[in-house]
């Protein structure tokens, strides 16, 4: 009886459960942030040219979509609460090993350990997040994920910061994890606890066609955005719209509209529903598409990527929250079939758009990008209904 109490107590608090939601997932954006900028370091570290570190850096996407799979059915079978916790114990532990390790195989192992702790969170996060909106009963999941990219920019400006002070990636690496650890001490207690089923399958995978579609729809937003971290820069200077020095300039204002519109998207879409909000965001991301190749400006084109930054920012939120509420499936299930597909199409993303742009043009692959990004308008009523 008494841990029934706790357990209706821990769900009723609503704010206390909204915080540690985004905790989560600040800890997640903060640990994936918190590697980037030390990729240098270990390339130099293991004296191997380009080509070996993409393919251990594959690790880390090929840990993250195998964790996925199981996260699911363990989210259902026993709570998203042990996993968060868990997986974040897992990356923060990791974190410091990818400035250690001096092997290409130890560091593709680590990196398979560390992008599977990320997979895990990620489900894990999400469905908490899924069950915090519905018993809250409004839209929170926007806030949520801003809370990562939030997450993300502190973790490589700190990272950043410290190894131009002349830290070491070691030092570095350790106080981010110290830092994760307070985090994730705040956050452990104020996890709900989330329902348990029989997850059915072992596997977390597209199974029926509401879900498949959710998940095909994702998997274009995440292309999108992998498309704009990995392309944007070049776009600008193949395009004659920037010199190299300024070519980033198109990722952060995409970043910026992002950010800002997944903060302010909760409110919007408690406003206008959820399918208003993926129809009108859908639109204004395609026209930012637009604008951004009939630019013949800088201004312009920074113009095209606020606008596909703000149009994209509240859809995927949107199909979280649409995949959680799917009758006759757990939630738990849905969601990381959702996150699984989304994800590999931000994995595979930037690798196709180079070969189209390698057999035709780079402005070319951007508009097969608009056009795949028209499926999202046109599926707003299906995937909201």
């Amino acid at each position: 009886m008494d841990v029934l109490q706790a357990t209706v107590a821990a769900r009723s608090d609503s704010p206390r459960a909204r915080l540690a939601t985004r905790l989560a997932f600040l800890i997640c954006g903060f640990g994936l942030a918190s590697w980037a900028p030390l990729i240098p370091y270990a390339k130099q570290r293991l004296g191997i040219d380009d080509g070996g570190m993409g393919v251990l850096l594959l690790c880390l996407g090929a840990g993250s979509v195998a964790a996925m799979l199981r996260t699911g059915p363990l989210c259902a079978r026993y709570g998203c609460r042990p996993v968060v916790v868990a997986s974040a114990l897992a990356l923060l532990l990791l974190l410091p090993l990818l400035s250690l390790v001096a092997s290409p195989w130890l560091l593709g192992a680590v990196l398979l350990g560390f992008g599977g702790a990320l997979g895990s969170l990620d489900v894990a996060m999400n469905v908490h997040a899924v069950e915090v909106e519905r018993e809250a009963g409004i839209p929170l999941m926007s806030g949520f994920h801003a809370m990562f990219s939030v997450g993300g920019f502190v973790g490589s400006a700190l990272v950043t910061s410290m190894l131009s002070a002349g830290a070491t990636p070691l030092t570095c690496t350790v106080s981010c994890a110290a830092l994760m650890a307070a985090t994730l001490a705040v956050t452990h207690p104020r996890l709900i606890e989330t329902p348990r089923v029989a997850a059915g399958h072992s596997l977390a995978w597209p199974r029926s066609g509401a879900i498949v579609l959710l998940a095909a729809l994702a998997a274009v937003c995440f292309l999108v955005e992998g498309a704009m971290l990995d392309w944007s820069a070049l776009l600008l200077t193949t395009q004659s719209l920037a010199a190299p020095a300024q070519a980033g300039l198109g990722y952060a204002f995409f970043s910026i509209a992002m950010t800002t519109g997944r903060f302010g998207g909760d409110a919007v879409t408690a406003r206008l529903g959820d399918r208003a909000m993926v129809r009108w965001g859908g639109l204004v991301s395609v026209a930012g598409f637009g604008v951004l190749l009939w630019a013949t400006s800088l201004p312009w084109a920074l113009l095209g990527f606020v606008l596909i930054g703000l149009g994209a920012s509240n859809v995927v939120p949107v199909l979280f929250r649409r995949a959680g509420a799917l009758p006759g499936m757990p939630a738990a299930i849905a969601v990381a079939s959702l996150t699984t597909v989304g994800y590999g199409g931000g994995l595979l993303g930037p690798a196709a758009v180079g070969f189209v742009s390698h057999f035709t043009s780079l402005p070319t692959a951007f508009w097969l990008l608009g056009a795949l990004m028209v499926l999202v308008p046109i599926c707003a009523g299906r995937v909201t209904r």
